[in-house]
């Protein structure tokens, strides 16, 4: 059976089709023919950009005054430096017990309870060097400072390290209490321990700690008396000075 003829498209629209198809192929014609061209010419120059001449000053040659610190001014941290430099001074009057020096890690981790653990875990935390001064004021007050420096391209291992360290401080063993917060810091804090020492034969022996970090440097301050109790606000000046220099 023949199939039934298709409708024939009205003769407008055909018409209007083919004119739109040969207008098309015309856009494409121009478009290869004028690449064509402009393929075959000669790439023209751009204009100068439109700046000042930028002048840089001639780099001067090493000479005896020449460090490391002048070399790379730009990217220089206090911090950098010499480390026992950044110990809090002693006040006047007070007699040295230790000047400023370096402490090397076996012997800071031998100040600890647990000396072997704590050596494994700064060694694994990146512990890259230490500095302590100590001083007596009268023979009762006894100040120990210690700043270790941490390696800390991971992570804030001085923060990890510092918030360690104070998460027992409340414990009735050590202050007995929460402490106070260091003002300017972010997690720093100070304890004036509830109890003092007692021990027969001998004065009671009033303690007092600070601990905080600022940047990759934690900070360890133990204060005691062994005459009356922690002078507070002499001790929260101490911790003061000290943060400012770091």
């Amino acid at each position: 059976m023949e199939s039934p003829e298709r409708p024939r498209p009205p003769r407008g629209r055909r018409t209007t089709a083919l004119i739109a198809g040969a207008a098309v192929l015309g856009v494409l014609a121009g478009a290869v023919t004028g690449y064509a061209v402009q393929y075959q010419r000669e790439p023209t120059p751009l204009p100068p950009l439109a700046r000042a001449e930028l002048r840089y000053p001639k780099p001067l040659p090493a000479d005896a005054k020449t460090t490391a610190r002048s070399l790379s001014a730009h990217r220089w941290d206090r911090t950098d430096g010499d480390l026992r430099e950044l110990l809090v001074k002693k006040p006047k009057g007070a007699r040295t017990v230790q000047k400023a020096d370096w402490v090397d890690l076996p012997d800071y981790a031998s100040d600890f309870r647990l000396p072997d653990h704590v050596f494994e875990g700064l060694v694994k935390s990146g512990f890259r060097r230490a500095a302590t001064v100590h001083w007596s004021e009268g023979n009762s007050i006894h100040v120990t400072v210690t700043i270790v420096q941490f390696r800390d391209d991971e992570r804030l291992e001085a923060s990890k390290f510092a918030a360690d360290q104070q998460q027992f401080m409340g414990d009735d063993d050590w202050a007995g209490n929460k402490g106070s917060a260091i003002a300017g810091t972010k997690s720093g804090r100070t304890w004036v321990f509830d109890e003092p020492e007692r021990n027969p034969g001998y004065e009671p022996y009033y303690e007092a700690r600070a601990v905080a970090f600022r940047g990759d440097v934690f900070m360890d301050i133990s204060y005691d008396n062994n005459s009356g109790p922690v002078p507070k606000k002499a001790f929260e000046a101490l911790v003061k000075r000290q943060l400012e220099l770091l």
